[in-house]
């Protein structure tokens, strides 16, 4: 078992894999409460086109995969703020067009090589180590303002209109908090992969929200989830030879499946 942590790759994936587990249900809570998780799904798309763009020039996927989810994160918030279009409609229109650019921006690359084969679905090897360090950077970014804008962002998930109407600058945090969830979804392609996002920050809250605890103990039962997912998938990965992003997501829906199997057992 130790044996894996003598690969470099293997550790680096670890530290990534750990990191964005720790991230991702700080952002899907509020996804979820606020009926948004499609969202993570159209930023995911939107951050293929962005590594195809990296790929392309030659320079690191991740980096261009958070400006072009961040730029985009921004124009489907005012989009959805201005009620000229359904917030539906937005995301449609930005998952839709990013897919398309990332084909063509694929297309000009001449083929779908392997490494952009990973960045769908996930692999510890894709994982650098200046990817660590951007993870790390974000993620405490990240960390550090859901802690110190908890209980607006609560406030705002639970009841928008409330919270303007006691001068919350509700327009500003949703901002902040969808450039945060947009760095989020793309510091999470290495391990997860473009096309298994959504499910990395959905089903572990989604999980936790079954045991019907607190906003707080939902959020601690979500993080233990998460982190005890990534990490065995990680693991098992490394030892049955497939994606890091299939296994974790395997293993997310395997613990959601064995919750709602409890819950039926005991109430009967």
């Amino acid at each position: 078992m130790l044996s894996i942590f003598e690969y470099s790759f293997i550790v680096r994936g670890l530290e990534a894999g750990l990191l964005i587990g720790a991230i991702a249900p700080l952002i899907g809570i509020f996804l979820v409460l606020r009926r948004y998780s499609l969202i993570a799904d159209t930023l995911a798309h939107v951050s293929l086109a962005g590594v195809a763009i990296g790929l392309l020039l030659k320079v690191n996927p991740l980096f261009t995969a958070i400006l072009a989810s961040a730029a985009s994160s921004v124009a489907i918030e005012r989009l959805r703020a201005s009620k000229k279009i359904y917030g539906e409609s937005a995301l449609s229109i930005f998952l839709s067009g990013s897919l398309a650019l990332a084909i063509v921006l694929i297309g000009l690359a001449h083929g779908f090589n392997v490494d952009l084969f990973s960045y769908l679905f996930g692999s510890i090897v894709t994982v650098r180590p200046a990817d660590i360090y951007i993870i790390l950077g974000l993620g405490a970014v990240i960390g550090i303002t859901i802690l110190a804008f908890y209980k607006e962002l609560v406030y705002i998930s639970f009841d928008e209109d409330a919270a303007k109407v006691s001068g919350i600058p509700v327009k500003l945090f949703n901002t902040v908090f969808i450039l945060l969830a947009a760095s989020a979804i793309a510091i999470s392609i290495p391990i997860i992969g473009i096309l298994l996002i959504s499910a990395l920050l959905v089903l572990p809250v989604v999980a936790a929200l079954q045991l019907k605890k607190s906003f707080k103990a939902t959020l601690l039962w979500a993080e233990v989830i998460s982190l005890s997912s990534v990490l065995a998938g990680v693991v098992a990965s490394f030892y049955l030879d497939v994606s890091s992003g299939g296994a974790i997501v395997l293993i997310m829906l395997a613990v959601f499946g064995a919750i709602l199997l409890a819950k039926s057992r005991a109430k009967k």
